[in-house]
């Protein structure tokens, strides 16, 4: 069964129902601070982690997959590893057409296997709630766009620790399409004043592959949709209908059926992000259109030599 994100999560102020659920908050974070008990730091192999606090949406692939091509060009040997859920191949396949990936069902397994394989780096695609490591670099990702949603940790709202917890990492993750930056900003600092922060935004790489005087009809699985939908915006896409799924969503033959046949009726052309495009099947993906899209850091030469002191 697909998870679809409660929508009064990003309520700017928490609603009855959020309050409703405070005291199953309350026993999630006590079971939260009973698991605090961090392993020391294994020196057999550098460690990052590229986390979010709130669930989903937040850019951590695009990111790792963006450290991990800083470290390669510095000319270390590099490891993604993902905690493996089956509902998860997109993340997955996106990780290993860009770089070694180990995907098990234990974070500490596939970190052993790292130290097997001799690996300088091991580079974690999400895993800052899993206390069982103890990381040499944590990133937390942030999309500006929905940032903290009504602010409540789970299941009240979509945090899967307090705000308040950023003073526990290293540096932060602005990415979106560039709102409200300034506001999270000023939060992320009164809670910790000196951490590092960087700016990435979304930019598509393959835009002029798209006619923009076709209409489009646009799907979406993904865990933050309305950043999809505004970078297209920008970019003077005409969209006649935009489709929601649930995050890492399953299409099988009638979801695409449906889907082109609506795109018919309305006589406009299919579009959907890569991550929607690599779930599909090689026969559905036939007279789909695919825009892939790159984050680009706004300070990369910041980040290069902070991730060269760090690691």
């Amino acid at each position: 069964m697909k998870f679809v994100k409660p929508k009064f999560w990003d309520k700017k102020k928490p609603t009855l129902i959020a309050y409703f659920l405070m005291p199953i908050t309350w026993v999630f974070l006590l079971i939260c601070k009973f698991k605090k008990n961090k392993k020391s730091k294994d020196e057999n192999i550098k460690t990052i982690c590229v986390g979010n606090i709130y669930l989903g949406g937040t850019g951590k692939t695009p990111i790792s997959i963006m450290i991990n091509e800083i470290l390669k060009k510095l000319k270390f040997k590099t490891v993604f590893i993902k905690k493996y859920y089956a509902d998860q191949f997109d993340e997955q396949k996106l990780l290993s057409y860009n770089g070694k990936l180990l995907c098990y069902k234990n974070r500490i397994n596939a970190l052993n296997q790292a130290i097997k394989k001799k690996n300088d780096i091991a580079i974690f695609d999400d895993g800052l709630q899993d206390y069982s490591i103890n990381y040499h670099l944590s990133f937390v990702c942030f999309n500006t766009q929905n940032w903290i949603g009504n602010g409540l940790v789970l299941p009240s709202g979509p945090l899967r620790e307090k705000l308040i917890n950023i003073k526990n990492y290293d540096a932060i993750f602005l990415n979106g399409n560039g709102e409200n930056t300034a506001k999270v900003k000023r939060k992320i600092r009164y809670y910790k004043r000196t951490i590092k922060i960087f700016d990435a935004q979304y930019f598509p790489s393959n835009i002029d592959q798209l006619n923009k005087k076709e209409n489009y009809l646009v799907f979406s699985g993904i865990g933050s949709p309305n950043t999809f939908l505004t970078m297209l915006k920008k970019n003077k896409i005409k969209i006649k209908e935009f489709l929601i799924y649930p995050d890492h969503y399953s299409y099988n033959n009638k979801d695409i059926k449906n889907i082109t046949n609506q795109a018919k009726n309305i006589d406009a052309k299919i579009l959907t992000t890569e991550k929607d495009y690599n779930r599909l099947s090689l026969v559905n993906k036939k007279n789909i259109n695919v825009l892939k899209v790159k984050l680009k850091i706004k300070n990369e030469k910041k980040l290069i030599q902070f991730l060269k002191d760090r690691i």
